[in-house]
């Protein structure tokens, strides 16, 4: 009779050791980006952190040449929370952006390569091929809906986090 319960003992304690299925074994699937529909560009969260507080936005992000040339172009409509983030940290340098083909008038967000905002080209009128640079060394860009930045009272210096 021992030596029945210590088999048993033993061949519970090997199977509670054992992967439970194969499904175990197998790796946690990634979690697919959120893509935007009109864009079909990645969705991230941008944070900006000013001086009346923390405010959330849902970026698409522009990171090939090709997205960067195209932007917002011929874009009807973004919600108020939404924006286009440039991401130039690979290559930080005095950037400048125009409207051309640009139906919706946009708060064009220059960010330095410490993420803090450097400067606002605010309200850049619709179509314009008038250059809007940075007064600086920038790593990034946040474009938002026109009016957007004064409204929720980010300026210079804010911290910009994604």
């Amino acid at each position: 009779m021992i030596r029945w319960f210590s088999t048993a003992v033993v061949a519970l304690a090997v199977a509670a050791c054992s992967p439970q299925s194969a499904e175990a074994d197998r790796p946690a699937t990634p979690t697919p980006a959120a893509t935007h529909s009109a864009s079909g560009l990645e969705v991230i969260p941008v944070t900006i952190t000013t001086a009346r507080g923390e405010r959330a936005f849902r970026a698409e992000v522009a990171r090939t040449p090709q997205q960067q040339a195209r932007g917002l172009m011929f874009r009807t409509q973004m919600g108020a929370d939404e924006g286009m983030l440039f991401d130039y940290t690979a290559d930080p340098h005095v950037l400048s952006f125009w409207m051309r083909n640009t139906v919706i008038p946009l708060d064009i967000i220059f960010i330095t390569p410490d993420r803090r905002v450097l400067n606002i080209a605010a309200n850049a009128v619709p179509y314009s091929e008038e250059s809007l640079r940075a007064t600086g060394v920038a790593a990034a860009v946040l474009e938002l809906n026109g009016g957007r930045a004064a409204e929720l009272g980010i300026a210079p210096g804010d911290r910009v986090s994604w």
